[in-house]
């Protein structure tokens, strides 16, 4: 047996079992140094890149340690944005499924504070929140921590970065003494060292490299003149590599805007992902972007941390980050938890400041690469392989992924291999289909029915 599978811990084996049907057999490097003080109930500081795998780490301790038969809340963990939380709520459920009624309650604001009361009322072993929501909720009495066995700070530089320190402290005033506290962090400043020193007993400390290297990423950097030479170039870096997927980071919600619809005038399919999206709209650009329905995902740091996408091709930096720990984050959206990835960097000379102070944190010399040539520009923007359909029912109508599948695929319709990734959300759901199937898919689904009903569907484009 490996040192570092999974069999070799001590879990239930219904948890070994789901481990091994959801493709996990070896332990990354952040797993296999903190699992074991997890599991066994010390208090762990686990410093690590993003990707790394450090939410199957928590997650696994968490749920090794929950009762189910109590409906009181056990573990709370603490996001700094809703992306991330969404995240880390879906993965703890993935790890959970082969336990029965283990209750996962996301608390994030955006969303209806009553709502999110009432479900509190039935109880939720595990809640995954940002730090606002959970002090709404602890304020107004709709949330009771004092069950509470394992805290865990999820991405805690970040939570510090934003403003949340005082609402942190808050937050834990009104936990137990008693339990266990895991802080999973990117970087060690002296803040999080001192919140560590004051929450955290005797805590074991375990590190990972956190710097991405090009055996893990490749990085290129590209020099442009002006911002009309940049976006030429983005274009030309993706018409010459053609990512099925691919992330473009620029600094304001202005840029990220503006350069997403240049990109779809120039026929990408291209969206737009910043902080002022409604919560519906957000939802709605990142299933679409996750289940490929488009293909270049134009956004602001907000989507840094907490945007989960398998197989991300590559990142572009449409300018390098104001900080170089945020070019870190930026580029660990590519090459997650082993695999290979790609970023692609343009700069110009009025960042040659910024470039200086990257090469120092890299410790590696820049060397900008000659762009592709001008008669790439000639090819054809490469079309997404997939298609959403957003159908007007959800949970609360009894809809299930399973309904969907069914309605599709059923007499005279669609090949199964030809259905996506099905998301179902309150009130609506998402299912992506191949684009050759996306007529006869909208057909079917708008002359059938769900559940014996019949149900507004429409394609969503651009």
């Amino acid at each position: 047996m490996s040192e570092n599978s999974f069999s070799s811990l001590e879990l239930h084996p219904d948890l070994l079992e789901n481990l091994s049907s959801l493709g996990y057999v070896s332990m990354t490097p952040i797993q296999a140094q903190s699992l074991p003080p997890i599991l066994a109930g010390q208090d762990v500081i686990a410093q690590s890149k993003t990707g790394s795998g450090k939410t199957a780490a928590f997650g696994l301790g968490l749920l090794a340690k929950l009762d189910t038969a109590n409906f009181r809340t056990q573990s709370l963990v603490l996001c700094p944005t809703r992306e991330l939380a969404d995240q880390v709520a879906k993965e703890i459920r993935r790890l959970a499924r082969a336990a029965r009624n283990v209750k996962v309650l996301t608390l994030c604001g955006g969303m209806p504070f009553r709502a999110q009361a009432v479900s509190l009322q039935h109880g939720a072993h595990v809640v995954v929140g940002t730090p606002g929501r959970i002090e709404d909720h602890l304020r107004k009495a709709t949330l009771d921590l004092s069950g509470l066995t394992t805290l865990v700070l999820d991405e805690a530089d970040r939570m510090l970065d934003m403003g949340f320190q005082d609402t942190l402290d808050i937050i834990i005033g009104q936990v137990p003494k008693t339990r266990q506290t895991l802080l999973f962090s990117a970087t060690y400043p002296e803040q999080i060292e001192a919140i560590a020193r004051r929450v955290m007993l005797e805590p074991v400390m375990t590190e990972v490299e956190s710097r991405h290297d090009n055996a893990t990423i490749r990085q290129h950097f590209y020099e442009v003149d002006d911002d009309q030479h940049r976006f030429t170039a983005l274009r030309l870096l993706l018409l010459q590599h053609r990512p099925e997927s691919a992330v473009v980071f620029c600094n304001t919600k202005r840029e990220s805007r503006s350069v997403a619809e240049d990109l779809c005038g120039h026929g990408f399919a291209a969206i737009a992902l910043h902080g002022d999206l409604e919560q519906r709209d957000r939802d709605q650009t990142l299933v679409r972007f996750a289940n490929r329905s488009a293909t270049v995902l134009v956004a602001t740091d907000v989507a840094a941390r907490g945007l989960d996408i398998d197989a991300l091709d590559a990142v572009i930096n449409y300018h390098i980050a104001r900080d170089s720990e945020i070019y870190l984050h930026r580029i660990g959206r590519t090459g997650r938890a082993g695999s290979k990835g790609v970023a692609y960097s343009l700069i110009s000379e009025k960042e040659s400041y910024k470039v200086a102070l990257l090469q120092d944190y890299l410790g590696q010399i820049i060397v900008r690469e000659p762009l592709p040539p001008l008669q790439v520009l000639k090819k054809s923007a490469a079309g997404p392989l997939m298609a959403t359909l957003l159908i007007d029912g959800g949970k609360k109508q009894k809809v299930r992924p399973g309904d969907i599948l069914g309605a599709l695929t059923g007499s005279n319709g669609i090949p199964g291999a030809q259905v996506g990734k099905i998301d179902i959300f309150d009130n609506r759901a998402y299912v992506a289909v191949h684009i050759d199937a996306a007529k006869p898919a909208l057909k079917k689904l708008t002359q059938g029915k769900l559940k014996g009903r019949s149900f507004r569907v429409r394609r969503i484009r651009d």
